[in-house]
């Protein structure tokens, strides 16, 4: 079996924005909305020989981080990506795939900074975590067919560059470790906007082929809420009267995401990425 690991420091992919009210504008002015999109297509591969990665959903994990003045907030996903992974072995840079969260099982946890300056108890508030719903409109009183888009995010890795080694049977050894920059789209609350993450890829051979890898990203990367038009709301439809901006001083600008996934090599040189079915 293979293992793929990924950590990406908001995928969700993703999944971050759910963190709470943030993101105060520059100068006072919201930052644009990213355009609008309800999925992303698998790129196709870019190699007839890629290889196959199916991205496990049970092993995988996402968190997130956001450190604004007057409170840290942390956020979790388990259980809850899926996605296919297409790499060409004697070229990783014509590597693409696309990775799906399912936003549904969130969960947030709180740590209140006192005058201080020390950070208290880290705590989960069940009611932080039905306004991240609520603001996100994944909410049980979303409508379904709006609820299950809201709830899928995803990262579409389109192209792969490094300054290393691009053929794998150049290198030696059981583990071959590469260093890559992943540039794509990510899908958040029905808003597409381009992201580029950095890597370190560790490839298990077994033999002569890549049985697995591991993907750790060399350092997070930022979704900002605003541009995915995750706002205040009170209820679906509704925005509530205090914006983002009122509201920074408690949460962060940006959520700062990191994925782990892991994934097992398929037979065969394409893999249609695996439905995820919505929790609830």
């Amino acid at each position: 079996m293979s293992v793929m690991t990924i950590r990406t420091g908001t995928l969700l992919f993703l999944v971050l924005a759910a963190a709470g009210p943030g993101a105060a504008a520059c100068q006072g002015e919201p930052p644009p909305l990213a355009p609008a999109a309800t999925e992303l297509k698998a790129p196709e591969p870019k190699a007839p020989a890629a290889a196959a990665f199916a991205i496990d959903r049970a092993g995988s994990k996402v968190e997130l981080a956001m450190d604004a003045p007057r409170e840290k907030i942390r956020g979790r996903i388990e259980g809850a990506a899926g996605g296919t992974l297409q790499v060409d072995p004697a070229d990783i840079t014509r590597t693409t795939g696309l990775i799906t969260v399912d936003l549904a099982t969130l969960q947030l946890f709180q740590t209140a900074v006192g005058d201080d300056g020390k950070p208290g108890e880290e705590k989960k508030s069940d009611l932080q975590n039905e306004h991240a719903r609520t603001w996100l409109e994944i909410s049980k009183d979303t409508p379904d067919d709006i609820r299950a888009k809201n709830e899928k995010a995803q990262f579409a890795i389109r192209s792969i560059s490094t300054s290393g080694e691009k053929d794998l049977s150049k290198l030696s050894g059981a583990e071959r470790t590469v260093t890559v920059t992943a540039s794509g789209d990510l899908l958040l609350h029905q808003r597409q906007s381009p992201r580029t993450v950095e890597l370190v890829a560790t490839f298990r051979y077994e033999g002569d082929r890549p049985a697995g890898v591991t993907v750790k990203t060399a350092k997070p990367f930022p979704v900002g809420l605003a541009e995915h038009d995750v706002r205040p709301r009170e209820a679906f439809g509704k925005l509530a009267q205090k914006t983002l901006e009122v509201l920074s001083p408690k949460v962060a600008k940006e959520a700062m995401v990191s994925l782990e996934l892991t994934a097992t090599a398929t037979a065969g040189a394409a893999a249609t990425a695996p439905e995820i079915p919505a929790a609830r």
